[in-house]
């Protein structure tokens, strides 16, 4: 089958404006004005907690923002920087600096269009549910550890990126505190619990920067407190988006591009994997609600082209945002264009309005970031696994601890491992394996097919065992049947059946494991005989070759050919 890139790159946006009109573009424009209003506390924060700065979250979420709604399969995915990455963002710049941090976003991007491409994104959507709230409750916590420091204003140079050892050092600074920046960040949490309460029309983060930084603003100014920190204290904010500039490539003695590139690809995989589990998870949320339906493989060439470009501008990793893109949705937001205008509102602001952004109070963002941790933090999720199964609980813990105190590349590949695990056990527990001698019963599971036949031919003739497979016959189950069949065996028998109506599918270990057993029923003197064997993994073992080895005379439909096919080699002697 020939792939055509025009089969998985269909962007909403080229669709929709086929039909567009004034009063779409009307409610369009309202909702990207007001997402864009709730990006701004948002894509600055991200910014300042992923250790870069206010201007990149701002510059990615004007990129980004534009690329993901100009070319995304969602009509009103709204993306940019998200509290996702903020962890692994983090890391990376700790380990690699800026330029690390630039070239993994790239080779993200590269994994993501792939992904799109090759037509993955329905693969994505199979990722363990407890995995997800693992590693987002983890990110949560870790999200809230790194604010303290904003949070009570003490000023700490250099706080350590372990999640142990930066609680240890806030402990020693605890007579640091700020009660002054304590109090903006306290009173912007109580803005940011209360107003929804009144009206979930009104974005909270912005009122509780605008109240904070004018407070801020008025006790400086009149009071002489200038105790509390600003982002303009601490950063610069340019008044405009920089022109594209390659990374500059400054290698360690003896560290070639390529070395660099190998250390980050598990950065990179672990972006592009959060990239994609997020953007589509938001465009499925979406959906349900609009009643619409996203073309996953477009939305992860789209976020791929926009993780590609925005590093070029000095970004950040972007994605699907879900708690934008449902801004977008209540207000209004009917296609793209409202993405478009976000990111346009944006750019006014970094344009226009640098000198405002200087004067929020570090404080009060420290308080919009904790409740972006409380909202990530999955609480109710993990109360609802803890009523599950254990095995699904213990692969969320696992993730959740990993993620907290390790990274969220181990918890992410671990977490996964054991779910792959936990599910193998589980079919494994599933599959049964079932052994008759004398008669089979008719009416177990009434799917024998008789064609009108007597009962008696059921019943199995002399030397002849009848063993029945229920489930996929994969490489976990495959030595359980030998061990079975090796256990139940008379020592007298000539024919073997194996009823394979329910098996369905068979791997190489499957497909091993028959021929082996074929193999030593014949030194044995015992024909093998296969019963209802299904298209799919008939094609298999004739792929194989073992249908031929076994005898296609002695492959049959269902189970009342295979006892009259033992019947005859009996008879025979053969």
């Amino acid at each position: 089958m020939k792939l055509s890139f025009n089969d998985v790159f269909q962007p909403k946006l080229f669709h929709t404006l086929k039909s567009y009109t004034k009063q779409k573009l009307m409610q369009d424009s309202i909702a990207g004005l007001i997402v864009g209003v709730v990006a701004i506390p948002l894509a600055i924060a991200f910014g300042i907690a992923s250790g870069v700065g206010p201007a990149e979250g701002l510059i990615t979420a004007i990129i980004a923002g534009f690329i993901i709604s100009a070319f995304g399969g969602s009509k009103v995915q709204i993306g940019g920087p998200t509290g996702a990455f903020i962890v692994i963002i983090y890391g990376v710049i700790q380990q690699h600096g800026l330029t690390g941090l630039l070239i993994a976003t790239i080779m993200a991007g590269i994994m993501l269009i792939l992904m799109g491409v090759f037509k993955l994104g329905s693969i994505i959507k199979f990722v363990p549910y407890p995995v997800i709230v693992g590693f987002t409750a983890g990110i949560a916590l870790t999200i809230f550890s790194t604010q303290m420091n904003d949070l009570f204003g003490m000023n700490i140079q250099g706080v350590p990126a372990d999640f142990i050892d930066k609680w240890v050092c806030y402990a020693e600074h605890i007579k640091d505190i700020n009660w002054w920046a304590f109090g903006v960040g306290a009173v912007s949490l109580a803005i940011l619990i209360l107003l929804p309460r009144f009206s979930k029309k009104i974005p909270a983060s912005l009122v509780a920067i605008i109240v904070m930084t004018l407070i801020t603003w008025l006790l400086r100014r009149y009071a002489g407190v200038d105790s509390i920190k600003t982002i303009g204290d601490l950063y610069t904010i340019p008044t405009g988006i920089p022109a594209p500039h390659l990374p500059s490539f400054a290698l360690a003695e003896g560290e070639t591009f390529w070395s660099l590139v190998k250390s980050l690809f598990p950065a990179a995989f672990t972006i592009a994997l959060l990239g994609a589990i997020e953007s589509l998870l938001s465009a499925m949320v979406a959906d349900g609600v609009i009643g619409d339906r996203h073309n996953s493989n477009t939305e992860l060439i789209a976020q791929g082209m926009a993780n590609v470009v925005v590093p070029f501008f000095g970004g950040i990793p972007a994605t699907g945002a879900i708690a934008r893109t449902m801004a977008n949705i209540n207000n209004g937001g009917k296609t793209p264009v409202a993405g478009i205008v976000h990111a346009l509102l944006l750019l006014a602001v970094l344009l226009f309005f640098g000198p405002l952004v200087a004067l929020i109070p570090m404080a009060c963002l420290a308080g919009i970031l904790i409740m972006v941790s409380y909202n990530m933090s999955e609480i109710r999720s993990i109360v609802w696994l803890a009523k599950n199964p254990k095995s699904d609980f213990i692969v969320m813990l696992v993730t959740f601890v990993l993620t907290v105190l390790f990274d969220l590349t181990i918890a992410i590949e671990v977490g996964l491992l054991l779910a792959v695990i936990l599910f193998l056990k589980r079919t494994n527990e599933s599959t049964t394996v079932q052994s008759f001698t004398n008669e089979l019963d008719p009416t177990h599971n009434n799917d024998l097919q008789l064609h009108g036949q007597d009962l008696e031919s059921l019943k199995i003739p002399l030397y002849t065992e009848v063993y029945e497979i229920d489930g996929p016959y994969f490489f976990g189950i495959a030595n359980k049947f030998d061990d079975i069949s090796r256990r139940t065996s008379s020592g007298e028998q000539k024919v073997r059946i194996i009823r394979m109506r329910k098996v369905s599918f068979i791997d190489s270990t499957g497909i091993h494991n028959l021929e082996q057993l074929h193999k030593r029923l014949q030194r044995d003197g015992i024909q093998l005989v296969l019963s209802g064997v299904n298209e799919k993994v008939f094609n298999a073992l004739d792929r194989a070759g073992l249908v031929n080895k076994i005898g296609r005379e002695n492959v049959r439909n269902h189970i009342n050919g295979a006892l009259a096919r033992a019947e005859e080699i009996v008879k025979s002697g053969n």
